[in-house]
């Protein structure tokens, strides 16, 4: 077993020095270097869209202390690669530890409740989040790190909802342990991304489309995994059909049942838990993200599960 796991292992280190090297690539060498003589290579920058997902599969083993073995070298590296996605490590962090505990209950994004709410008042906000929105929200928040932890706290509180984790996220970034890697990282992204728009020049565009893109995918994928499921329970996930070229691409996240069961689990030993179980896929993941569009859905009785569910 040992022999196996060591190179997996050794990989995430490779693939953590690639993703650096791109964000510096797309950053900094491509606007100053490449663009001014052939606008051409802007056509690199759909690359670093397509690899949104295996990027933020990275963050994630951050989040969840297994991308690297070492605990220090992890979080730096999660921070990092987090400031190159645009949002604070620290908060990327407790919102998905958030999602982990609460999902199915308050974090539910496409059930609404009739009594407080119907269908048309509810979708704008749910098309809007579906189709980039999720992202916006998460860049958003950096301009939060210059208010004192009093005041993030009192924001948490305005936003706060029966449905949403928004109140205890931020609750949770105004502790003392956490505020300081927020406000440090969210300088790192305001001095960054603004930088990398004034190399990029006239060719700003392509940056904005290249974040476009990756706003959309991050949107998109994200409640595809528990679109419809049952309510109340949080280890409920789907497990996603993917080529198995395109699931090591993705580092196994189509897996997505399995890891909320096992979420100490890496990414390189979700493949063979789930085949051990017995596992099977609940859906493609193409279907599972088109069937979103079908809007949000209507909860029938409080407290009892969505009016739709994809489970046999």
């Amino acid at each position: 077993m040992g022999s196996r796991v060591s190179p997996a292992r050794a990989i995430n280190g490779w693939l953590v020095g690639g993703a650096f090297a791109f964000g510096v690539f797309q950053m900094v060498v491509l606007p100053l270097t490449l663009l001014p003589h052939d606008a051409r290579w802007g056509w690199v920058l759909v690359a670093g869209v397509l690899g949104t997902t295996p990027f933020w599969s990275l963050i994630h083993e951050a989040i969840h202390g297994t991308l690297l073995t070492d605990r220090r070298r992890n979080d730096l590296c999660g921070r990092g690669l987090a400031v190159l996605y645009g949002s604070p490590f620290a908060m990327l962090k407790t919102g998905h530890l958030l999602h982990h505990r609460f999902s199915r209950t308050r974090e539910r994004a496409e059930v609404y409740d009739p009594a407080t709410s119907s269908w048309i008042r509810f979708a704008p906000g749910y098309y809007l989040r579906l189709f980039g929105g999720l992202y916006v929200l998460e860049v958003a928040a950096v301009p939060l790190a210059v208010l004192p932890a009093r005041a993030i706290r009192l924001f948490g509180r305005r936003v706060d909802a029966p449905d949403s984790v928004a109140g205890l996220l931020f609750e949770r970034i105004a502790q003392a342990r956490l505020i300081g890697q927020f406000r440090t990282d969210a300088a790192a992204i305001a001095i960054l991304f603004p930088a990398a728009f004034v190399a990029y020049g006239r060719h700003g565009w392509m940056l904005l489309a290249a974040l476009g893109g990756r706003a959309m995918i991050v949107s998109l994928s994200d409640n595809a995994y528990h679109y419809g499921t049952d309510l109340d329970a949080p280890l409920e996930a789907l497990n996603l059909r993917l080529p198995r070229t395109l699931e090591r691409f993705a580092l196994s996240f189509n897996l997505h049942g399995v890891h909320h069961r096992h979420p100490g689990l890496r990414w390189y030993e979700l493949r063979e838990k789930f085949d051990r179980s017995g596992g099977k896929y609940d859906l493609g993941w193409g279907p599972a993200a088109a069937r979103q569009l079908r809007g949000p859905i209507k909860l029938d009785q409080p407290d009892s599960t969505a009016s739709q569910s994809v489970r046999r």
